[in-house]
């Protein structure tokens, strides 16, 4: 197919395929960072009866948790449900989900001894749940809907396991960054071949593109940002591409936008904006190969109106007009509050941009 040449009648996944790679779509590709669980009233049905632990670890019910939002509002993308945290549990450091709202972990890594305690062999082994959802999944959406698979940075797993819980300042792991670089090293590399592998496990499952979350990237100053964060990622990708993946990955590190030369030569196909960064901008900065992802800000979702979402989505799409590989995104994900009609206003705005 002549690649100047606008497609018409294109699947979701074809769409999203066309866009990551830089390809003439016939309208923006979107999904919703966060899009499968807690804004969903049937997720909230589910929840009565299950903890998100049981929801992610069961395959079926994370298949089912996945689909609710594509059958309700026919996004382009599926996203795995799922979360970061199923790396430190695999590796040992098990988790769940307060009453109260956070993550609590079973032991905080504090010292060099507890970094040694934690085990790359058995990640992939102890997240066949994971292999087996993405699998039904990929079975289910068929040609239809395109799949993604994700994972945490390595950095942003790091600030995690070591406060043990989610806290309002993530301050440990910076801390060990500054004051012990050997050891941090040594939490980092475990977390980098763990990532690796169970990316490599998502990848064979048949998904059409992977997101790697630095959701904590934004904690560190810019002249900290490659050597804590950035170069395990890079490493990341480097070895999915020995390996020959050829599949587009999206690089999302939030808060990180003066940072924008090194997440442009992580190697990832698709760099995700987040809503504190200024579109045109980063239109302006981003190489023309390279696809661009987001940034509508989840605020707008859990706090306007759908006229207000309606036009802050056009002003997106108009920013980006004219430029190959958009995909309508968040720039953070949706949050509890996200009103329904504030969604379809969005995907209904999307829709019809011409």
């Amino acid at each position: 197919m002549n690649t100047t040449v606008t497609p018409t009648n294109l699947t979701s996944r074809e769409r999203f395929n066309r866009a990551a790679r830089c390809q003439p779509v016939d309208r923006a590709p979107m999904w919703l960072m966060r899009q499968a669980g807690r804004a969903l009233p049937e997720y909230r049905k589910l929840k009565e009866t299950y903890t998100f632990v049981q929801l992610c670890q069961n395959p079926e019910l994370a298949v089912e948790v996945t689909l609710q939002p594509v059958r309700r509002f026919g996004f382009d993308a599926a996203i795995l449900f799922s979360d970061i945290l199923v790396i430190p549990e695999a590796m040992g450091q098990k988790y769940h989900f307060k009453e109260t709202g956070g993550v609590q972990m079973d032991f905080a890594v504090t010292s060099k001894a507890d970094i040694d305690k934690l085990s790359v062999e058995h990640v992939c082994e102890r997240l066949n749940y994971v292999d087996q959802a993405l699998k039904m999944l990929r079975a289910e959406l068929g040609d239809k809907t395109a799949l993604l698979g994700f994972t945490g940075s390595p950095w942003t797993l790091a600030t995690f396991m070591m406060e043990g819980a989610s806290v309002p300042k993530y301050g440990r792991a910076l801390q060990l960054f500054r004051e012990d670089k050997k050891t941090f090293f040594g939490l980092l590399e475990k977390l980098t071949a763990a990532v690796t592998a169970y990316l490599k496990m998502q990848i064979a499952t048949g998904v059409d593109a992977v997101q790697i979350f630095d959701s904590h990237g934004g904690h560190l100053a810019p002249t900290e940002f490659q050597e804590a964060s950035g170069r395990w990622t890079d490493e990341i990708i480097s070895n999915l591409r020995a390996a020959n993946c050829q599949l587009p990955i999206i690089n999302f590190s939030l808060g990180t936008h003066g940072n924008w030369p090194d997440l442009i030569n992580s190697g990832a196909n698709i760099l995700g904006v987040d809503w504190q960064t200024d579109l045109a901008e980063a239109r302006k900065i981003i190489p023309a190969h390279l696809a661009m992802q987001g940034n509508l800000s989840p605020v707008h979702i859990a706090e306007s109106t759908p006229e207000v979402v309606a036009a802050e989505t056009n002003k997106i799409l108009e920013t980006m007009r004219g430029r190959p590989g958009h995909i309508f995104n968040l720039g953070h994900g949706l949050t509890p509050g996200a009103k329904l009609e504030n969604i379809q206003a969005l995907v209904d705005t999307v829709k019809a941009f011409k």
